[in-house]
């Protein structure tokens, strides 16, 4: 039977210096109770008819990118939202106790640095109820009302203190420079490529998803993927052919600044195609608790073994993505790597047990990649790996994208997407047990060449493309956004863990 808390009311606001745009500014609610859209540039041709169908299909979905507007030009300090002034509340009168499994509603007021209430929408908020002492978190949902207030809603899920803690990341004027990024400017990073000849000599140029933005308009190599119709492309080299390409890596960022106790687990196991509720989670004695499956801790190598067990794991993706793979080694004393002697950062990785037959490839997605230098003909296409796999029940597929596109307007992401979910949607036409994970982006960026608002928008396609295909979702975005840690890029330990304990519960859910 539900429980109830005693509530003790005590706000507290604690102002943190404003870093206007450039880091995050933090608002927290203090509450403790006792108990024990952005517009799609037009697209490149698709390469083929399933996967033009749904890059036409993905495109037209623009009210998944909607995003309040911002009025005026957003150049004057004084008028944009500051933490130092917006004001919350209870939404209605304050109760004397609280229902577990209920919910906390608050309202709260943005207000400008001169103390004026706004009155359009557009902040990018994220809130979280967090209890330390038992390293307990949920992301809260908060509902932009597009007049100035938002609604912040908190699910009551474990008996304790906790505090609500409300971060604006972007003021709505903030979030309006990021779209004017994405609309006008196309991309704020390069990439380099090395063409070599036969004697040796090479040839430096600059690369990118859009012929314009390698500073040659006129003469560039065009490269086309032969499963998706994605292009890329390089300035001409001086002397050499274009098909003297052998490596790439990053190039620059461009010169942009911004101007101014828990509840019962549900009962049914972790599968694909399962709903995704919000939350997806939450944390409580730093363990993620689903509240969409009954989630397994693989806390030991044994476990982990017996899972994985016959299994070849192919992972395809990002940085974020190769942390499972480091974990997952150095987890497993028996799980040995093997030296393909590839660059580290861009694989190919594999580690293999024998004895019971596992193993465990991880490799970077194909260009636009922020790397090292590498080999070119280590870039593998993710839709043509996924078309050489004919899959089976021994065979899981986990793909993490996204990071590497925030730089870029949303088209060049949904042309990535096209064709990666053609060869997802053919290689369970062909084998349906195959398992197939989508790993979401995380939090952790606070610039104009990775902010989470682009993060969110990447995680929000990302939904929307396999939301119709029978494969698992792992919400990296909430994992990373629960529990009052420091924003990083690469999630902490803790945090990986419990997301390769999600994923090893759809490979293993009973």
């Amino acid at each position: 039977a539900p429980r109830d808390l005693m509530i003790l009311i005590a706000f507290a606001c604690c102002i943190f210096t404003w870093f206007f745009f450039l880091y995050p500014q933090i608002l927290y609610i203090r509450v403790s109770w006792r108990d024990g859209t952005v517009p799609l540039p037009p697209q490149p041709h698709p390469a083929c008819k399933s996967s033009g169908s749904f890059l036409q299909e993905l495109s037209d979905l623009t009210h998944l990118l909607h995003w309040p507007p911002t009025p005026g030009d957003g150049g004057n300090l004084l008028s944009s939202t500051s933490p130092q002034t917006s004001t919350y509340h209870l939404r209605g009168p304050s109760q004397a106790s609280y229902t577990l499994g209920g919910y906390l509603e608050a309202v709260l007021v943005a207000r400008d640095h001169q103390g004026r209430p706004k009155t359009h929408g557009g902040d990018l908020f994220r809130a979280q109820l967090l209890s330390p002492y038992l390293k307990a978190g949920v992301p809260g949902d908060i509902r932009d009302l597009e007049n100035g207030t938002y609604l912040l809603t908190f699910p009551l899920l474990w008996a304790g203190q906790v505090q609500v803690q409300v971060r604006l990341i972007h003021s709505s004027e903030a979030v309006g420079v990021l779209r004017g990024i994405w609309r006008d400017q196309w991309a704020t990073v390069d990439f380099t490529g090395y063409f070599r000849g036969p004697t040796g000599h090479e040839e430096i140029v600059t690369c990118n998803v859009n012929p314009l933005l390698t500073g040659e308009e006129e003469s560039t190599c065009h490269y086309r993927d032969e499963d998706t119709g994605e292009l890329w492309f390089c300035a001409r080299p001086p002397t050499l052919p274009c098909d003297s390409l052998v490596g790439h890596s990053s190039g620059h960022y461009w010169n942009h600044r911004l101007g101014y106790r828990p509840l019962v687990s549900p009962q049914q196991p972790c599968r694909p195609g399962i709903p995704g509720p919000r939350p997806s989670g939450f944390y409580h004695r730093a363990v993620w608790h689903s509240l969409s499956c009954s989630g397994r801790s693989f806390s030991t190598a044994a476990s982990v073994l017996g899972c994985l067990a016959g299994r070849i794991v192919h992972m395809m993706g990002d940085s974020t993505l190769r942390q499972w793979w480091e974990y997952l080694r150095d987890t497993v004393p028996s799980l040995k790597p093997v030296d393909l002697h590839a660059t580290y950062h861009t694989g190919p990785l594999m580690a293999v047990e024998t004895t019971r037959d596992i193993v465990l490839h991880w490799r970077a997605h194909s260009w636009p990649l922020r790397s090292l230098r590498t080999p070119v003909a280590s870039l593998h296409s993710v839709a043509r790996e996924l078309g050489g796999l004919a899959g089976g029940p021994h065979t899981v597929v986990v793909l993490g994208l996204g990071a590497h596109f925030t730089t870029f307007p949303p088209s060049v992401f949904v042309q990535r997407l096209a064709g990666i979910r053609a060869a997802v949607a053919a290689l369970l036409a062909r084998e349906p047990h195959t398992l197939v994970v989508i790993k979401l982006a995380n939090t952790g960026y606070k610039s104009v060449y990775g902010s989470d608002w682009f993060t969110l928008q990447v995680n929000r396609l990302l939904r929307a493309a396999f939301a119709d295909l029978r494969v698992a979702f792992v919400d990296a975005w909430e994992m990373t956004s629960s529990l009052g840690l420091p924003d990083r890029i690469h999630p902490g330990r803790l945090i990986v863990r419990n997301e390769v304990n999600v994923f090893l519960s759809f490979v293993c859910p009973t």
